[in-house]
């Protein structure tokens, strides 16, 4: 599916039926106003049919200028709940928390309203913030927005972690990670992220990336099948189906 009126090439990736819907933008600008009007649209709908909308999110620098436009969407902020995909095991005002890039670039302007659920806070525990996190996950959620790395990691689920098997099994929503050995985790291998299980609970799934690099680690992830090596595979599982933004 293309969202620019000029001709481009067909994603090779994507054979005629799969799991995900591949959106191509031929800028940042369109990709990032693309992103945001759909996640609006999906806000708005819900809370045009319940009292409260939630909204599962991801750090990073990627979807950034997303949040940012997204803040400037004319909704009912007050009705809408934001939370994580996964977190680093660090203060929700650490510069490299997830919860900071959130509220740095979402909970502003227009969604400065909107009631944000952190996954860490001071005095709580690893084990104390897992629980907090599975008290509240399932509740519907309105999407999930995910990220991916080069190595295909997505939230804090990465290639090569040992107890993956177990995490990617879990029936709980959330689950402690130890990243410990895995070099796309950097100095942060303690984390908190969401399982199969908890992506369950979002009726849509965005998945939002750039560069010629990540477009060939979606294509050898779609090739592969192979969701140990290449986790980002998750957003497919179910019936959900995945709407992956691209851009160069």
């Amino acid at each position: 599916m293309l969202d620019d009126s000029s001709p481009v090439p067909h994603d090779p990736a994507q054979p005629q039926a799969t799991p995900y819907r591949w959106h191509e933008h031929r800028s940042l600008d369109t990709w990032t106003w693309a992103c945001a009007v759909a996640l609006a649209a999906d806000l708005r709908r819900e809370l045009a049919r319940r009292p409260r909308a939630r909204l599962l999110l991801s750090g990073g620098t990627t979807p950034a200028p997303v949040y940012r436009a997204l803040a400037r969407a004319p909704l009912d902020w007050a009705r809408v709940d934001i939370a994580l995909v996964d977190e680093r095991w660090l203060l929700p005002n650490d510069p490299d928390a997830n919860a900071w890039l959130v509220r740095q670039h979402l909970l502003r302007d227009n969604a400065a309203a909107a009631r944000f659920e952190s996954l860490t806070q001071p005095g709580r525990t690893l084990e104390e913030a897992v629980a907090f996190a599975n008290a509240h996950a399932r509740q519907s959620a309105v999407a999930a927005v995910l990220g991916m790395g080069e190595d295909g990691h997505t939230a804090s689920l990465f290639p090569g972690l040992p107890a993956l098997d177990r995490v990617l099994a879990s029936k709980q929503p959330y689950v402690a990670i130890d990243a410990s050995g895995a070099p796309g985790a950097g100095q942060w291998s303690k984390r908190i992220s969401v399982t199969p299980a908890g992506l369950a609970y979002a009726q849509a799934r965005f998945l939002l990336i750039q560069g010629t690099a990540k477009r060939e680690t979606f294509r050898q992830a779609v090739a592969s099948g192979d969701v140990k090596r290449w986790p980002v595979l998750i957003g497919m599982e179910g019936d959900v189906g995945l709407d992956v933004h691209w851009c160069p």
